[in-house]
């Protein structure tokens, strides 16, 4: 039998079960509005469907307040309940639920998290010590996203040896966090709802709509009130905002401006998953079959809509009962879906962050990814060597594999090329620090001060060189055809994203294709780059050890011709002088050492700086040392990059890590890496001086317009299955 028809089958005998128990279907509801909305809805059923149909018997149970809803689903005495998406996470990981439908909307599934004031009151930026109005404790745009914000900022600090509410209830002078608890009373201080000290009479500051300022309608009423001065709300509460609304109020931007209510997509802290329904485990075909039939028949193209409107509340004398009134349609969710399915990479991770599963040993460290054994080595030493925070070496194939890693809050730092560093921030990495180039001397200023003058002035100019060997007669820049050529790796700024203005996106280039990794296999002959595929590997050689090769073409150190050391090699030859080629791409830092390394480690004997020259993209031909007259760009800086949440604790991290391990001869160095280790820049660019604190700076400031401006037009047609990965994520911004 096909495995579907058995799985028919056991839904058949399921469901047969369902109905010969005499159970009825039980929604739990959390206010008397929401149960009388929920009583219709059972009675309509009841004149719709056939007597032994098991859904024309549905109960209503009335819930104190969303936990005692999952407590009386886990007890099986409820079976489901629609939740904002960080008690769906509560509910799956400390209940033993299941997600099986998530709500969707004009925008989909997803919510903005969007901070709504008075207008002309506030910025973003200091809101430390006003009052503030919450939709719920742990609810994804009353707290999830913009702790997430705040401490990402570094505009709130917290060192995790205290709980995360003690730290806000300092933040803001008194609040309305309905679910947040008796822990931090002036977090409750706002609230409204009635209070007893019988608990079944208690709403006060409880996540249900006997609460008035509960949810994000309640939220935004608790602003209009003034009892508060800020709202943090989700967008949907504000889409049908009224004129006058629209004249009193407006919404704090990420960066530090304001925008009017209507500018939710581009003025918000970010998005996040909505709502969703939860049951338990073996009742999850049962009540996504109910789904489907009560929205087949009440939803908005429901064949029984007269009699019943799904996504309408205002009869009942309430706003989003049973499910948000702006619900377009409930998705129903495939029965392998889990709860990063669900919610998404990006926010599982913020909430594993912001201590939903309570703080582990995770929270305590600080987990670096590497790409190869060498950087293994370093990076255990860099651990043995520092008095701060626990440093834990992990290992990824490649810098898009640690990408992945951090995305999958399975590592949390890297420093990335510039190339890297875009595609990370399009994964929705952000940046905590940067590699600086310059004089020592300098480093020993103002951190954030240097690092606006350099934003204002520029960086320290690192250039893209293309180098041959002067017995390359016949080689220039303007004639590539039939060479072998030589680059650090794919997606590198020097070897592959700045080269492509010169080569395959050249004017004068008739092969031109829209996507530069297949069209570098027609450009050249062949060639190694790192992390490519069939002519631009035929030149690489891995790593060969007990008569066998390793990592041929790998995008790490295991290929001995990555990265600017193995761009080299790939020129000179491997020590028996084969495997060769006729160009490299690569950057103009530390190259005379690397050459010196070559000929000492006997790797090429008799090698100096004499035997190359520079091509130029007029076709001249330079010394080594004119780099600055001959190049393929400027490079920007390298970049540290992590989750947004983290920024500030990395960047902590670092200070920590640079001042303590000090330049000395008989101490761990930092940027270090050749003599060693055999291989240069492993973990940060060996020309690194000192790291230095983004702040409030993005990607745009550090990466510069240009660099972002090529890195744009390339990307938009050339795939990068890193790109696709982080795209697949549910809330992630797909207009790229």
């Amino acid at each position: 039998m096909h495995p579907l028809s058995l799985l028919s089958v056991f839904f058949f005998f399921a469901m047969l079960h369902y109905m010969a128990s005499g159970k009825k279907f039980r929604w739990c509801t959390l206010s008397d509005a929401e149960q009388r909305k929920c009583s219709l809805l059972a009675r309509t059923l009841q004149n719709v469907l056939s007597s032994n149909d098991p859904f024309s018997r549905v109960s209503c149970v009335r819930a104190h307040n969303t936990q005692d809803c999952m407590t009386k689903i886990r007890g099986n005495k409820a079976d489901a309940a629609s939740l904002d998406s960080g008690e769906v996470y509560t509910a799956v990981r400390l209940y033993d639920l299941e997600a099986v439908a998530k709500e969707e909307h004009s925008e989909g599934n997803c919510v903005f998290a969007v901070v709504v004031a008075r207008r002309g009151t506030l910025n973003i930026r200091n809101l430390r010590g006003i009052r503030s109005c919450h939709n719920g404790a742990k609810w994804t745009a009353g707290w999830n996203i913009p702790l997430g914000f705040l401490l990402s900022k570094n505009l709130l600090q917290w060192d995790e040896e205290q709980p995360l509410a003690k730290v806000v209830s300092r933040y803001f002078n008194a609040s309305c966090i309905p679910g947040i608890g008796v822990s931090s009373p002036n977090l409750c201080e706002l609230c409204q709802g009635p209070k007893s000290y019988v608990r079944e009479k208690n709403h006060f500051c409880e996540t249900s709509s006997s609460e008035p300022y509960s949810d994000s309608d309640g939220a935004f009423r608790c602003l209009k009130s003034g009892a508060g001065d800020v709202a943090f709300v989700d967008h949907l509460t504000i889409e049908s905002a009224t004129d006058s609304e629209l004249d009193q109020f407006e919404l704090l931007c990420a960066d530090g401006s304001t925008a009017s209510l209507k500018s939710y997509r581009s003025c918000n802290l970010g998005q996040g998953p909505g709502k969703a329904v939860v049951t338990r485990n073996h009742m999850k075909r049962i009540t996504k079959r109910f789904l489907t039939l009560i929205q087949n028949f009440f939803g908005r193209s429901g064949k029984h809509k007269s009699r019943f409107s799904l996504f309408t509340s205002e009869p009942f004398g309430g706003q989003n009962l049973l499910f948000h009134d702006s619900t377009m349609r409930l998705q129903v969710l495939a029965d392998d879906a889990d709860i990063t399915h669900v919610l998404g990479l990006d926010y599982v991770a913020l909430l594993k962050e912001l201590g939903h599963e309570g703080i582990s040993l995770d929270h305590s460290v600080i987990r670096w990814c590497c790409i190869s054994s060498a950087e293994m080595r370093k990076c255990e030493d860099w651990a043995l060597s520092i008095r701060s925070d626990p440093l834990v070496c992990v290992q990824a194939t490649s810098l898009s594999g640690c990408i992945e890693m951090i995305k999958r809050n399975e590592a949390d730092a890297v420093t990335l090329d510039a190339t890297h560093a875009y595609m990370a921030g399009r994964c929705g990495l952000h940046p905590a620090a940067v590699e600086y180039w310059g004089d020592h001397s300098d480093c020993l200023t103002d951190p954030k001060e240097l690092l606006q003058s350099l934003i204002e002035k520029g960086f320290p100019t690192m250039y893209a060189l293309a180098i041959t060997k002067k017995s390359m007669k016949a080689v220039t820049l303007l004639d590539m055809s039939g060479r072998r050529s030589c680059h650090g790796s794919m997606y590198s700024p020097a070897g592959w994203l700045l080269l492509s203005r010169y080569t395959v996106r050249a004017p004068v280039n008739e092969t031109w294709d829209c996507d530069i990794n297949s069209a570098y296999e027609n450009y050249f002959w062949k060639g190694c780059m790192p992390g490519g595929e069939r002519g631009l590997c035929k030149v690489c050689v891995g790593w060969e050890e007990v008569g066998r090769v390793n990592g041929r073409c790998a995008a790490n150190h295991d290929e001995r011709y990555y990265g600017n050391m193995g761009a080299l090699r790939c020129l000179v030859g491997d020590p028996g002088g084969r495997s060769y080629g006729d160009v490299a791409f690569l950057e103009h830092h530390s190259l005379q050492e690397n050459i010196a390394y070559l000929e000492s480690s006997g790797w090429a004997h008799g090698l100096s700086v004499s035997d190359f020259e520079l091509l130029c993209p007029n076709g001249e031909k330079f010394p080594l040392t004119e780099w600055k007259h001959c190049n393929l760009g400027v490079i920007p800086p390298s970049i540290v990059m992590t989750r947004p949440v983290i920024t500030a604790k990395i960047y902590e991290f670092l200070m920590k890590s640079q001042e303590y391990l000090r330049p000395s001869k008989d101490t761990f160095q930092l940027f270090e890496s050749v003599q060693k280790y055999g291989e240069g820049d492993l973990l940060f660019k060996d020309s690194t001086t000192c790291l230095l604190p983004t702040g409030h700076n993005g990607l745009q400031d550090i990466l510069g317009d240009s660099f972002m401006q090529l890195a744009d037009s390339v990307f938009d047609c050339t795939q990068a299955g890193i790109l696709d990965f982080c795209t697949s994520d549910i809330c992630t911004d797909k207009k790229k």
